[in-house]
């Protein structure tokens, strides 16, 4: 495996701990809402951080999301 694609695994495993969430929804979730693209693009910035920070980037990022699937953009 190369880099990022053990990162995004380390991202998916710490986001479904943190969240209580089994695999499955965890998955769902980040397709939903684009976060592997997230991940990806942002891997340069993110791999640097420590796990508590990219919880709560992800949740940022997934609450944006969420207001912009919507039509809601404020």
């Amino acid at each position: 495996m190369n880099e990022k694609i053990d990162f995004l695994v380390y991202c998916i495993e710490n986001y479904k701990n943190a969240k209580g969430l089994k695999g499955r929804e965890a998955i769902e979730l980040f397709t939903r809402y684009r976060v592997i693209d997230y991940i990806n693009t942002s891997y340069e910035a993110l791999h640097t951080t420590g796990k508590d920070y990219i919880v709560e980037d992800l949740d940022i990022y997934i609450e944006a999301r969420k207001k912009l699937d919507s039509g809601y953009e404020h």
